[in-house]
């Protein structure tokens, strides 16, 4: 079966993002490479530029949570687009709410986590740079039919 790993452009602030969501998430780096680590004479990199993230992995469960940092020479990353989100399908109410009131804090919020007619949770919201997150839990999907 496909597997699915997000892979984020932040315009230089990678890293502290990814200190945030691993503050979040737990776990650790499982790569980060700096721009100044492919610099070459082909490819020079400014020497304002050489400490913003070429790649950056963070383990989340079965899947990677991937990042960048784009080069000014590359132009920026709309960090007001709303193309895509990351969904997050939480194991637990508790899980869902402390990812909720850890990710939101300082974005926005587009609705709140709150149970549904049908049982489950859900919520969106962008944080705090800009990316947009779903956070849901269904308190039947681990149950046996």
């Amino acid at each position: 079966m496909a597997q699915i790993n997000p892979h984020i452009n932040f315009n230089g602030n990678a890293e502290e993002a990814f200190t945030f969501y691993k503050s979040i998430f737990g776990g650790e780096f499982s790569k980060v490479i700096r721009f100044k680590e492919i610099s070459s004479p082909e490819y020079p990199i400014p020497p304002s530029e050489e400490h913003k993230l070429m790649y950056i992995a963070l383990p989340i469960g079965n899947t990677v949570l991937m990042a960048n940092d784009i080069l000014e020479i590359m132009g920026r990353v709309s960090e007001e687009e709303n193309r895509s989100k990351i969904s997050i399908s939480a194991g637990s109410k508790e899980e869902a709410h402390n990812l909720y009131n850890g990710l939101s804090a300082g974005g926005q919020v587009e609705m709140p986590l709150e149970e549904n007619p049908d049982g489950t949770y859900f919520a969106m919201f962008r944080d705090k740079f800009g990316i947009e997150w779903m956070v849901k839990f269904d308190p039947e999907a681990g149950k046996s039919n």
